[in-house]
């Protein structure tokens, strides 16, 4: 059915599945080849990133550039299937986490985006951070780190004792410590004094706020490719406000598309990206670390400097700029 001049996906999927059927193979050592310049990308997603990645305007610009998406089968082999140039996943599970790695070592020809044990790196908030937190960038116009951060595993009574052995400074950003895409996993609270901190349900990650003039960059990078936006964040905070509030608070995803700032109309020295070879390094260097193509890093720019990043979050296989 069309809409507005818009193809429906499954009317797409279709087109896709009758060209591959008339395409012509050639059976290699252990794997079948095409012989065309198209390139075959078999999908397995959740409903919900199927709905939100493989937008009708995604699908045909692919089409008319010789890509195509196939969905693929979780009810029969994976290596029946295809031939594929690249796997594109983003499922949870052992199972599905055996059957991709399985596949990789089986068709070392084709890419997998990405291997599970680097995807299973960053569902880990302390160790995701770790290999920014080890890099040494140096004459790349800038410098990057993570905030001060602290791992609470367990017994929620002792949080004040250990943020004050740390020398951690309220506020505080507290976030689960495992990342496993359920809604409550990004969930964010800010805690503003040491006493609600015994409130907290562990584990979890504590993290200093840095000001950093209420905007944050989204760093898309696929491959070598790099894209950035900006979105709104939370506001500085000063002194004095802090000492108006008590108790930990719940505050939303702020890096939404819907709160996109690239057109807003902001101070210079807030708005300016963060350069471009800082970004590059930074982006071969964790590509390098953490072995992903498919990935996201989100960085703040501590406020009152021009040159003083800070990466507080990275996610795989991210939603949409």
């Amino acid at each position: 059915m069309r809409l507005n001049g818009e193809i429906e996906e499954d009317e797409e999927e279709e087109k896709v599945a009758k060209s591959l059927n008339s395409q012509t193979y050639s059976t290699g050592i252990g794997f079948p080849q095409l012989q065309s310049q198209n390139l075959v990308v078999g999908y397995a997603l959740t409903s919900k990133k199927k709905k939100s990645f493989l937008q009708p305007k995604l699908i045909r610009l692919a089409w008319n550039k010789g890509i195509f998406f196939v969905a693929i089968d979780l009810k029969r082999p994976l290596s029946d299937q295809g031939p594929f140039d690249v796997v594109l996943h983003k499922l949870s599970g052992k199972d599905w986490c055996n059957i991709i790695e399985d596949y990789r070592q089986k068709h070392p020809e084709v890419t997998v985006l990405d291997p599970p044990d680097a995807i299973e790196h960053l569902h880990n908030r302390q160790s995701m951070l770790q290999d920014v937190a080890d890099l040494n960038l140096s004459d790349c116009h800038g410098k990057v780190g993570v905030p001060r951060q602290l791992v609470i595993s367990k017994d929620p009574s002792s949080i004040p004792h250990e943020v004050n052995k740390a020398g951690l400074q309220l506020p505080l950003v507290v976030k689960p410590l495992v990342v496993d895409g359920s809604a409550k996993s990004h969930e964010l609270f800010l805690a503003y004094d040491q006493f609600s901190l015994a409130e907290l349900e562990p584990p979890l990650v504590l993290q200093e706020f840095v000001n950093h003039g209420g905007i944050l960059f989204k760093v898309y990078i696929v491959g070598e490719i790099i894209k950035v936006v900006r979105r709104f964040s939370l506001p500085n905070f000063s002194k004095h406000e802090l000492e108006k509030v008590a108790g930990v608070f719940r505050f939303p995803r702020v890096s939404s598309a819907s709160a996109s700032a690239d057109d807003a109309d902001l101070e210079p020295s807030v708005a300016e990206h963060p350069p471009l070879l800082l970004l590059e390094k930074l982006a071969r260097e964790l590509r390098r670390r953490l072995g992903l193509r498919l990935f996201n890093i989100d960085i703040i720019r501590e406020h009152g400097t021009r040159d003083v990043f800070y990466v507080i979050d990275i996610n795989y296989f991210p939603e949409q700029a």
